[in-house]
């Protein structure tokens, strides 16, 4: 299976600032004040009959539901450790979802025979809670004793319980882990690993947690024991444990987030924590055939790696001295490749390459001191993603899609290399009159900024088109093509044309592509977003009266900073769940944690340059701004809908024209369940009819 530290997420060294002393709107930080909420509900009584009312709206949520609910979607199976596959499925019927399995020669027959191992719908009716699925950690090999993962309306922060995948029960006086955001792992039957709030205050200053205990079973929470500590300034830290093909435990780490993207590696012995000799930009990504492999985010010129290198290690000589390791090369992409997924099997290293945000996998076998390689024949110009590897042998499910060609779902053998197609998702859009092109763009410093840009085949280079043009930039997350399926039916059926941008900040060109938008850089993920917006114009794809931008999260900011940097060239801006005041962003949710991304308004350099771009800040009366439509949820405890809360009431102070939707429940992905997330398509492609094609 895939081990990557997810001590990573949402990180940062830093100097906690303070609210700023003159915002007058910092009273929204109250997530579930009085206030606020009383606040929040009047703007979307405002804002949703202008969308609702709209003709449109009713014929594009039933088409988004249709989509969202749909019982011929495929599967998100993966292995269990006895050679079952299980999957966590929602539709109309089961809106909040059930986790089921069933066989592989059932699965393959093509109308699988279901058992349900656990009812959301029915557990959240029976229990009076709002809960949504966060997933399960399961022991292995067998799979059967599961830590079952739930948040309450879409938190980050979640409970944990130990439920009985084969009983179909939660485990009476199991292990339970209180809300929080905690990490844990398996170390055997009766003992997990965990970091989580032990007492009152014991977070890092991002809110995640740094001190881990080995906790037994039936033993109360103040009696586990601490086997590593962290700082309060990490970010936070994730125990992982490191297993033989048997279930045996191979090793036991701590991963030390010092901040978003700088880790730490500490082997957890007998004796205590000994730190591994890795860089701080690294990876641990999997242990196969008794080797750790690391990616590198960074050079590591004193053994001579380079950044964006796939590495290994001999795990006995790593344990044997921690602090001297020497590592083989096990693959070195070219400029314009990037490894974008590294999966394990029984026996097989595999990863998903990337050339130009055109995927391919390759199959590793350890031969002696060295790895062979062979490319897995599947479907080429496509986005091949690694869903699940099987611990008990060397198969693989793999997910292949592109924007105008359903995904399919594929069973391979890593040994073997035959491929064998399981499934594919009807259409769900007429594509047959439909193109896709790879363009690429200029920025401001020279750099080549590619994008896909999805059309009809027939499109006129006129300027008359309406466009949704989507992008990131960062976190090193890649944007590869994807089944438009919503944005096909509810926009370029309609004549829309979609546009993705690869812009820097992301990891399409791997480590280099996003360390070249960090913290004092940051203006050019912003430059090779407008180069972009500037392309389109330039060949007429679309013109500024046409052309829309959507983006969510750290896209919202995106968005943010194109609507107070260049108002000019859109006419439709859809902010979702954003970042938006940038100066006060470290003391709101988990903002602290994404320093090492955008830079510290506590340091002089940094603060400038956030000051340069913070939407919050720069926002400005009597500016011909579009009228923006801005989306967030209540439950989002990671960025904080205070950022789309203040964003909107300053629109209002300036006496702009905008839209509001808070979701009160749904978490960061802005919905609770499929109703919720149809009915926020729906509201932002009515907003996008209104603004581009009307």
């Amino acid at each position: 299976m895939t081990l990557r530290l997810l001590a990573t997420l949402f990180a940062g060294v830093f100097l906690m600032g303070a609210a700023p002393d003159d915002d007058p709107y910092a009273w929204m930080e109250e997530i579930e004040g009085s206030r606020p909420l009383e606040w929040a509900r009047a703007e979307n009584a405002s804002s949703l009959p202008r969308l609702q009312n709209d003709p449109r709206y009713a014929a594009l949520y039933a088409d988004a539901l249709k989509i969202a609910t749909a019982k011929d979607r495929i599967p998100a199976v993966r292995f269990a450790g006895d050679g079952s596959l299980r999957d966590f499925w929602q539709d109309a019927d089961h809106v909040r979802g059930i986790w089921r399995t069933t066989s592989l020669d059932s699965y393959r027959s093509g109308k699988p025979q279901w058992r349900t191992i656990l009812d959301l719908d029915a557990l959240a009716k029976s229990e009076g809670a709002n809960w949504v699925w966060h997933g399960a950690a399961c022991l292995a090999p067998e799979d059967r004793l599961c830590l079952v993962e739930l948040s309450n309306g879409g938190k980050d922060a979640a409970v944990v319980r130990e439920f009985d995948a084969v009983a179909g029960a939660f485990v009476e006086g199991g292990f339970v882990i209180p809300e929080a955001k905690a990490n844990y792992a398996w170390l055997d039957r009766d003992t997990l690993v965990v970091a989580t709030e032990w007492t009152e205050g014991d977070l890092t200053a991002s809110g995640y947690p740094y001190i881990v205990k080995t906790l037994k079973r039936g033993q109360p929470l103040d009696q586990a024991q601490e086997v590593f500590r962290g700082q309060k300034a990490d970010v936070s830290v994730q125990p992982m444990v490191l297993r033989e093909p048997d279930g045996q435990v191979a090793a036991v780490i701590a991963g030390r987030g010092l901040d978003f993207f700088n880790s730490e590696y500490h082997l957890l012995t007998p004796n205590g924590p000994a730190k591994l000799d890795l860089p701080t930009k690294a990876t641990i990504q999997g242990y196969v055939a008794g080797r750790l492999v690391v990616s590198l985010e960074q050079d590591w010129a004193e053994k001579g790696f380079k950044e964006g290198d796939l590495i290994d290690f001999d795990l006995a000589a790593v344990k044997a001295d921690p602090a001297r390791l020497a590592g083989t090369l096990v693959l070195r992409p070219t400029q314009s490749q990037a490894i974008e997924q590294v999966a394990t099997t029984r026996n097989r290293l595999v990863v998903a390459l990337y050339d130009n945000v055109k995927g391919q996998v390759l199959s590793y076998a350890r031969q002696g001191e060295a790895w062979t390689s062979s490319r897995l024949d599947l479907p080429k110009d496509s986005s091949i993603g690694i869903s699940s590897a099987s611990d008990r042998d060397d198969r693989l499910i793999l997910n292949v899609t592109g924007f105008l060609t359903p995904s399919s779902q594929w069973l391979a053998d890593a040994a073997s290399g035959a491929p064998e197609r399981l499934a594919v998702m009807p259409e769900r859009f007429d594509a047959s009159d439909m193109k896709v092109e790879q363009l690429w763009a200029t920025s401001k410093d020279g750099t080549r900024v590619p994008y896909f840009v999805v059309s009809k085949k027939d499109l006129k280079l006129d300027g008359s088109n309406p466009t949704l043009l989507y992008a990131y930039g960062g976190f090193l997350v890649s944007q590869t093509p994807a089944y438009a399926q919503t944005a096909g039916k509810l926009w370029l059926e309609k004549g829309g044309v979609y546009v993705v941008a690869n812009i820097r900040g992301g990891g399409e060109f791997g480590p280099r592509w996003h360390n070249a938008g960090l913290k004092l850089n940051r203006m050019r993920v912003y430059e090779d977003f407008f180069a972009v917006s500037e392309d389109l114009i330039a060949r007429k794809i679309t013109s500024p009266r046409r052309l829309g931008i959507m983006g969510g999260s750290n896209g919202g900011l995106l968005m943010g900073v194109a609507l107070t940097k260049r108002p000019e060239l859109y006419n439709a801006v859809v902010i979702q769940v954003p970042l938006f005041d940038m100066i006060g962003y470290t003391h709101i949710g988990a903002g602290a944690s994404w320093v090492g991304e955008y830079g510290d308004p506590a340091i002089p350099a940094e603060r400038a340059m956030l000051m340069s771009y913070s939407p919050y800040q720069n926002l400005k009366p009597g500016q011909k701004y579009p009228r923006v439509f801005l989306e967030t949820s209540t439950k989002d405890d990671r960025v904080h809908p205070a950022h789309a809360r203040k964003a909107a009431a300053r629109l209002k102070e300036y006496g702009y024209d905008y839209l509001y939707y808070e979701n009160i429940d749904g978490g960061h992905a802005a919905a609770a369940n499929l109703n919720e997330r149809a009915m926020r398509q729906a509201l932002e492609y009515t907003y996008l009819h209104q603004q581009l094609m009307d």
